[in-house]
């Protein structure tokens, strides 16, 4: 079976990219109370820090990210009952974050920026509640890139 980053690089990367960056403004945008104000503030900090941050980020990540999802991904081209990946991602939705987590909790420790460090401690209590509720968007954009063949 063709892995979930292979079906991806048949895509323009950039649209990818571009259109995560999106899905990722659109997810801290509709944030709201006291955690939602936290992170909307620290979004905000980097964004201007260096403005195209998330975007080179995405890119960075993008690959180990679907490598992550794509065990999920592949249980579910078979699962013949299930019309699209945004259902199926959302019913393993703790997995599903929880793989992503994987990855960038190893990135911030093998950092030597204390700040991104830091930083990334403080939201960390937050992240996996904050990837459930992103999954669906998470899983549309699969199914809008790499839809079942």
């Amino acid at each position: 079976m063709t892995s979930l980053t292979e079906r991806l690089q048949t895509v323009d990367r950039q649209i990818v990219i571009d259109d995560t960056a999106q899905l990722i403004d659109d997810e801290v945008r509709s944030k709201s109370g006291f955690s939602g104000m936290a992170l909307k503030g620290g979004y905000k900090v980097v964004k201007k820090l260096k403005p195209n941050m998330i975007e080179e980020a995405i890119d960075h990540l993008l690959d180990d990210f679907t490598a992550a999802l794509d065990p999920l991904y592949q249980e579910f081209i078979t699962k013949e009952d299930v019309k699209n990946f945004e259902v199926y991602i959302q019913n393993h939705d703790a997995r599903a974050a929880n793989d992503l987590l994987s990855i960038t909790d190893a990135r911030a420790e093998r950092s030597d920026k204390q700040v991104l460090k830091s930083t990334y401690s403080k939201l960390r209590g937050q992240a996996e509640k904050h990837v459930r509720q992103a999954l669906p968007g998470v899983g549309r954009l699969i199914d809008r890139h790499a839809p079942r063949a």
